[in-house]
């Protein structure tokens, strides 16, 4: 399992995964994640999605504990590109509302500072 976090500079953090994600793979990325939330840094966190080809349950667990600490500085979420069995799973978690097919460039440039377009 690959990951890349990028931080850019009108608040929006993208972490993009590749390969699998499971247990053992989420504790590498929660503290990077984690710590730019509760510093302050993050009202849009993107997941792409695009090259994962698989999720566990800690892997929804780790979505989820993002989401709840940018709830705390009024934050938001967006799942991008998931495969369809991706898609699945955040349906049946909830969480599909917060799926979004793009590109990341078109997110970044429709984030300039207004995250009033993604639904909440």
């Amino acid at each position: 399992m690959n990951f890349n976090v990028t931080m850019y500079p009108n608040q929006l953090l993208i972490v993009k995964l590749y390969g699998e994600l499971d247990h053992h793979e989420t504790e590498k990325i929660r503290g990077d994640i984690s710590k730019a939330i509760l510093q302050g840094d993050v009202r849009l966190l993107v997941w792409n999605l695009e090259h994962l080809q698989f999720m566990d349950s800690a892997g929804i667990g780790l979505v989820l504990g993002r989401m709840r600490e940018l709830r705390a500085v009024d934050g938001q979420t967006m799942l991008l590109n998931p495969s369809p069995t991706m898609q699945k799973i955040f349906q049946f978690s909830g969480l599909s509302k917060f799926i979004c097919f793009a590109t990341e460039e078109q997110v970044i440039l429709r984030s300039k500072g207004d995250f009033q377009w993604i639904t909440k």
